[in-house]
């Protein structure tokens, strides 16, 4: 397309941080997080998912009302918002809120302080999103708060970051961090932090905390006078792009029909939020931006109702619809009003809401049947909606509308109308109808950021019918939406029938029965998902009516226990009804919790609760991970082509043609192997991976060549839009599940050394002796996916004489450096690999990071230029494998009182193509499910190969999975004998007998083995009989929901593995430490400096005692540091810890006779003085050293415990977790905050694999979860309402790292709690189904799925059971 030159063209105009950008051609479809990444210094910015879906490229946009002279400010997601869209916007990224340069802001210092940020990588995102709360409720008229707090509250303080992902941390010091802020905090609910003591005062802890002026702290973000002048009209062309700003509909419609007749491709966009769901699969030649057209943005409110402009944002029309003078408005109306807001505020995010538009979100339901909820809602509110056509207006319902087909290109959504109420004209205003009106939504996530499962919304007319003293229905309107491939619906049907009708059980349970047998409303293919979305259709009609039957079988049937009360009929219940509407205080997400901690002193600073180093830099955006660092020049960027097939030949790879000559500079195979290197994408001693399919693709994922282009975005396009054809010609079916392996015995070999002692005891004789047996019982065990914040990331740079410099986001880069050795055919000493920090790990930046490594590298070694790549997250979840599947198959001896006498275990590993490390696992699933005392123990267990993606070690892989399988043995167990599970769980612990029988090596002595004190004292600390009882009380009241609680244990082998350290002290007295360990987020820098100022220390001179500050722990680097290993296991931190104090050990013998000589000279000897005399005098003031654990310390068990209450919704299988409790055995502490915020992480994470996660694949083994719309990690309102934890410091364990013990994995087992209290209440809901059943009792033996989701749940209590509960209640009447 040919640029025409045209006077009107402008230039795009902005700031970012204060600085001015002025741009005359932009390509459209530029995203602001781009530009600010590639074009920019600044970075805190991160790319996490592309979807608007996990907060970490969150910015502050702050935007003129010229009309208003004033400033609005919201937080967006600048993945999704594109560049051209900001035109005379200022820009705040965490930059430029602080920073180290002009000095950090309070929310900084408090994430460093609070411990609230780990691998840091979504650190700034959090940052900007609790920046962007503390702005707005500061603007608000509310009363000025206490000195160094902001107006917000704690509610919305921690609901600001509600839609921030964080995979370490586990969101409760995130929650005190945003807590501290508030004016109605209480300062005994913020947790541990470094800021005071907890003997401190109150006032004392106020004046500790870093203080907050909202008028100082916001002179960095002043918004800059140049921007107030500007013309908001915008016309900017580039060589083949145009982006066109309209300002008044005229203006629109010329351009609209101008460009409607020459088949130029125009996209038409508000902000741009739909590209989270729906991806640009093909460029445009023009874009239209309507945000900026006054009658698109009017907000109109008369008698008939409130119109809201199409371009209104979410986030605007719900304060529009919460303001509360609407004096000209009937009460029923305003509280329609206030619960359409309500439920608008649970849809995507805050900083989603903020730029995505009302109109935009209705005209994605009707063009692409997006499952909306803001259609279903205003679809039962009678809405209207205004269509542009041409120079034709019209109003049309919005049924209608969504019901027609999907709008034309010339037609334009301009406004949404939700109509005022007609009052029920009658004689007498006490016997008037009244409206009800609810909405409803079932999602995995309380607070959005989640699709819902169903979503619905009822608008009912109710009067009181004298004759039959009750309720009669003149009116409804019932919606329903949500549900896949289907736009929101009335139920008519539903509707006719109950029109007219009295409320009462026969009516309500006729209407479900024609309700479920509806095909428009409900699914009907027969799957569990379509059962489960009938399941919850049924019960949002229930819970609704049922509220209104009558007033007293409410009140008896308990079943509004932890429900809204629902509007009564009577007058006299108006004023409950506006305290439901306007309620006089937000309930807050998270109780304050219990960290309870014992710094040690006997090795000072080891001991001690140090802030993890980084921590501020890490939450400014100045912490610099792999694709922080500026591209080098002429630098190109890669992206895979992957095969979508299990097992098939490859017979060709093409490129769209046109991106050959635009941009592509080369597509690299298996066929670019340079001569005499390998092809080779990583190389353990299990096994090789190849780096590319040579012929044949082997699974899903398999990478099949690497597209190299000018951008990211270019070279991803490139590779989405690659034509791969295949053949199946002459191959056998794959294999993609066990049971197929082992039928065709495709297994790996696991080398005798790994192989576990496959028995203990005599299993005979132990079968023999049982009482009772459970024989051949199954259970299946998923996967799941890292969700590392930061994916898969490289930077090659080609240097002189052939050599290469990669660095690498790696826990892993000796194997990384070798393995890109030997592809490329050349020394290892012309390699080096750089890894200064990873933005999480978790085992997934192990193996799996290698390949990326290398075709970086091969690519840079052709093509002589720079190659960098950021894998995108969809790629990254097809690709990366996960954790490993199992299948288990078991039989256990016991006796009558619950002891074990004998198991045998055999379980089948899918580990996928490549060996990967999948050998370890067997050991280590044995190692887990050994934490009781099984009287004797068997096991067969196989590494399946398959034709799946290869999986690889996960956070506590195997151990994970060991432990549970051991729990879901004990609670069979429980149920076959109907004892109470904690009784059978005492019974089985071991004694320390049982503990050597069974762990020989790592048992220690007698009194390292401190679980059975955890025990007991938890059951002390956690009030445990006493909640027992509580949740039994609460659910003999409750119909609708049950509570369950539970108490589990972890034992888990560790082991410690060699470990390389260096330090260097340079002339000034300041130090320099390098270990081969990778700091992943788990402190391990952290614990490596206070190491050093210790083992230093103990020269004991002046100033030798605060050498911390001294110290700087650098980039991991495979050639100034060798055999660096593995970051993996728990224990690289107390290896290098070690390694490093040997080699300062070897420094302070140096120094000695130094000492020596100047105490004879001087009285005090300053360690600057000391340093600078050994330099003169020519000491080598560097030290290295290889720690390599002996005999007794290489292997040593962690003990931990932990009770977990839940509390299930029968009606939509929701899962609320209510309480943790853990308390874990860190031997002496190495740095006991960053233990603790190892722990909490590791719990929480754990809780996303047994109830949050789904990691499914296809037929063909393609994952179906491959994004943040239908992965869902935990939130901060998806984890236990009060989280509790106590680190024992237990006796000195001579034989570890100065008494230590790891923390990073075990912790994760301890969720299982969280799973068996699910599976309890489950248990007490099946009871009450089979009791209106008159049935015996129902089979306790059942098995609860992993991971539990809603449906899983649901499905156990009985997706039928509404209707069996109304049987009952008729057959009972």
């Amino acid at each position: 397309m040919e640029v025409k030159n045209n006077e009107n063209q402008t230039s795009l105009i902005f700031a970012i941080n204060g600085e001015k950008f002025e741009l005359s051609s932009v390509e459209p479809s530029t995203t602001l997080l781009e530009f600010l990444r590639t074009q920019t210094r600044f970075k805190s910015v991160k790319l996490g998912c592309g979807e608007g879906g996990c907060g970490a490229c969150v910015v502050l946009i702050s935007k003129y009302d010229p009309f208003l002279d004033r400033v609005d400010d919201f937080t967006a997601s600048s993945c999704l918002t594109l560049l051209c869209s900001i035109h005379g916007c200022s820009i705040t990224t965490s930059e430029g809120i602080g920073n180290s340069k002009q000095g950090f802001h309070p929310i900084h210092q408090r994430f460093a302080g609070f411990h609230a940020s780990q691998c840091g990588f979504c650190t700034p995102g959090m940052c900007v999103s609790l920046f962007g709360a503390l702005v707005k409720a500061d603007k608000n008229s509310s009363p000025e708060p206490p000195a160094g707090f902001s107006k917000i509250n704690v509610s919305d303080a921690e609901k600001s970051v509600a839609g921030n992902l964080c995979r370490c941390t586990g969101y409760r010091p995130i929650a005190d961090v945003c807590k501290s802020f508030a004016a109605d905090v209480d300062m005994e609910d913020l947790g541990l932090n470094s800021f005071w003591g907890k003997d401190d005062s109150k006032d004392e802890k106020i004046s500790k905390l870093p203080r907050y002026d909202r008028n100082h702290d916001r002179k960095n973000i002043e918004f800059p006078k140049f921007l107030k002048d500007i013309n908001h009209d915008l016309f900017i062309a580039s060589e083949k792009h145009y982006w066109h700003k309209p300002t008044t509909l005229k203006e629109l419609r010329r351009l609209i029909k101008l460009n409607h007749c020459n088949k130029t491709k125009i996209k038409i966009v508000v902000h741009n939020t739909a590209m989270g769901y729906y991806k640009d699969r093909q460029g445009y030649d023009k874009y239209i931006d309507i945000s900026g057209i006054s009658e698109l943005l009017k907000i109109k409110k008369d008698r008939s109702g409130i119109e809201i402009g199409a371009a209104v944002t979410i986030s605007k029309a719900i304060e529009v619809l919460r303001e509360e003078n609407r004096s000209d408005f009937i009460s029923d109306y305003v509280m329609i009003l206030q619960k359409i807001a309500d439920h608008m505020n649970k849809v995507a995010t805050g900083f989603v809401r903020n730029t995505a538009s009302v109109g935009g979100n209705l005209v994605i339901a009707q063009k692409s049947k997006f499952p909306s909820d803001i259609a279903t809602i205003l679809l039962a509110a009678d809405s209207m909606v205004q269509i542009m056509t041409g120079s034709k207006f019209e109003w049309i319902a919005l049924e209608e509308f969504l019901e027609s087909p999907p709008l034309a290109f010339e037609s334009v959504l301009l406004s949404i109308k939700i109509p005022c109420l007609e009052t029920i004209k009658s004689e007498s205003s006490a016997t008037r109808g009244r409206f009800v009106y609810e909405t409803y939504r079932a999602s995995p996530r309380p607070l959005g950021n989640a699709l819902a499962y169903l979503n619905a919304a009822f608008l009912v007319q109710v009067s009181s019918c004298k004759d039959a003293h009750g309720t009669m229905i003149d009116t409804c309107r019932l919606s329903f939406g949500g549900f896949k491939n289907k736009r929101a619906i009335r139920a008519k049907h539903i509707e006719e029938f109950l029109a007219g009708k009295l409320l009462n059980v026969r009516n309500l349970y006729d209407a479900i029965n024609l309700l479920k047998a509806s095909s428009t409303i409900i699914p009907q293919d027969e799957t569990s998902e379509s059962a489960y979305i009938s399941s919850l259709a049924v019960a949002f009609l229930f819970q609704f009516f049922n509220s209104l039957i009558d007033s007293s079988a409410r009140k008896t049937s308990g079943y509004l226990k932890g429900y809204t009360h629902l509007p009564s009929v009577k007058a006299s219940d108006k004023k409950e009804n506006q305290n439901r509407v306007h309620p006089n205080k937000s309930p807050t997400l998270l109780m304050s919790g219990k960290q309870v901690i014992v710094p040690g002193s006997e090795y000072s600073p080891i001991g001690k609760p140090v802030v993890k180093s980084g921590a501020v830099l890490q939450a400014s955006g100045e912490a610099v991970f792999v694709d922080d660092i500026p591209s080098p020049p002429n630098c190109l960027h890669g992206a895979y082509v992957y095969s979508e097939k299990p097992l098939a030949r490859i017979t060709s790879i093409k490129l769209r043609q046109e991106l050959e000559l635009d941009g592509v500079r080369d597509i690299l195979s298996s066929k670019d192997i340079p001569s005499g290197g390998e092809n080779l994408g990583a190389k353990i001693f299990f096994g090789a991976e190849t780096l590319f399919a040579e012929e044949i693709a082997r699974c899903v994922g398999d990478r099949l060549a690497f597209v190299v282009a000018d951008t990211q975005k270019l070279a991803d396009f490139a590779a989405n839009s690659a034509s791969v054809e295949y053949s199946i010609e002459n191959l056998e079916p794959p294999i993609l599940c066990v049971e197929d392996a082992v039928n065709r015995s495709s297994f790996f070999e696991v080398p005798p050394s790994y192989q576990p002692k496959n028995q203990i005891g005599d299993i005979s004789n132990g079968m023999a002796e049982a009482d009772h047996k459970i024989v051949s019982y199954e259970m299946k065990l998923a996967s799941q996916y890292y969700f590392y914040m930061e994916t898969q990331t490289a930077l090659a740079v080609p240097d002189e004489d052939n050599c290469i410099t990669v660095y690498s986001s790696s826990q892993n880069p000796e194997y990384v450096h070798s393995t890109i050795a030997r592809c490329l055919g050349i020394p290892e000493n012309n390699v080096r690999v750089i890894t200064r920090r990873v933005g999480g790990g978790y085992g997934g930046k192990s193996m799996k990071s290698i390949a990326g490594a290398v075709s970086c590298a091969l690519a840079a070694h052709k093509l002589q230029r720079p190659v960098r790549m950021y894998v995108n997250r969809k790629t990254d979840m097809i690709m990366v494998g996960g954790r490993h599947p199992m299948k288990i198959t078991y039989s256990v001896g016991f006796n009558n009182n619950g002891k074990f006498t004998a198991l045998h275990l055999k379980v089948l590993v899918d580990a996928g193509i490549y060996p990967d490390v999948s050998a370890v696992i067997p050991q280590k699933i044995v190692g887990a499910i050994k934490k009781y005392d099984w009287g004797a123990l068997s096991f067969d267990i196989k590494v399946c190969k398959t034709n799946q993606p290869s999986r690889t070690i996960m956070r506590a892989p195997g151990d994970v999975q060991g432990s549970f399988i051991a729990e879901a043995i004990l609670e069979n167990v429980a149920a076959t004998l109907s004892m109470e599970v904690d009784s059978v769980r005492n019974i089985n612990l071991h004694t320390y007998t049982s503990l050597k029988k069974f762990y020989e090596d790592s048992s220690g002595e007698p009194l390292e083995y401190t679980l059975p004190l955890i025990w007991d004292k938890l059951a002390v600390s956690a009030n445990y009989e006493l909640r027992v009882n509580k949740v039994k009380e609460f659910n003999s009241i409750n119909i609708w929901k049950k509570r369950g609680i539970s108490r589990v244990p972890v034992v888990y082998e560790l082991n410690v593995k060699p470990a390389a350290g260096k330090v260097s002290i340079l002339s000034d007295g300041s130090v320099v430490v390098e270990v081969g360990g990778i700091e992943l987020g788990q402190g391990l820098w952290t614990k490596v400096k206070q190491m050093a100022a210790y083992a230093l220390g103990t020269i004991k001179i002046d100033g030798s005692g605060s050498l911390l500050d001294k110290v700087r722990v650098i980039q991991a680097d495979t050639l100034s540091l060798i055999q660096g290993g593995a970051t993996a296991d728990s224990t690289t931190s107390e290896a290098s810890s070690e390694a490093i104090r040997l080699s300062c050990n070897i420094l302070v013998e140096r120094l000695k006779p130094i000492k020596k000589t100047l105490q004879e000279k001087m009285s005090s000897i300053k360690w600057e003085d000391l340093i600078l005399q050994a330099s003169t005098q020519a000491v080598n003031l560097s030290a290295s050293s290889y720690f390599v654990p002996g005999n007794n310390s290489v292997n040593y068990l962690n003990y931990g415990a932990a009770v977990s209450e839940v509390e299930i919704d029968l009606l939509t299988g929701e899962t609320r977790f209510l309480q943790t409790d853990i308390i874990y055995d860190c031997g002496q502490s190495l740095n006991p905050a960053v233990d603790l915020g190892q722990i909490e992480g590791s719990f929480i994470q754990g809780l996303g694999f047994f109830m949050l996660e789904e990691y499914e694949t296809n037929l063909d083994g393609l994952v179906l979860e491959d994004g943040t719309w239908n992965y869902k990690i935990p939130t901060i309102d998806t984890i236990p309402h009060q989280l509790n934890v106590e680190i024992v410091n237990s006796e000195h364990h001579q034989n570890r790292v100065l008494s230590s013990k790891a923390s990073g994995e075990p912790p994760l087992l301890l969720a299982a709690s969280v799973h068996c209290a699910t599976r309890s209440a489950v248990k007490e809901a099946r009871k009450q189904l089979h009791s209106w059943s008159n049935l015996d009792e129902s089979d306790p033996t059942f098995q609860l799925g992993v991971p539990a989701t809603m449906p899983v749940v649901k499905e156990l209590i009985g997706l039928d059971i509404v209707e069996r509960y109304l049987k009952w209640k008729m057959d009972n009447k």
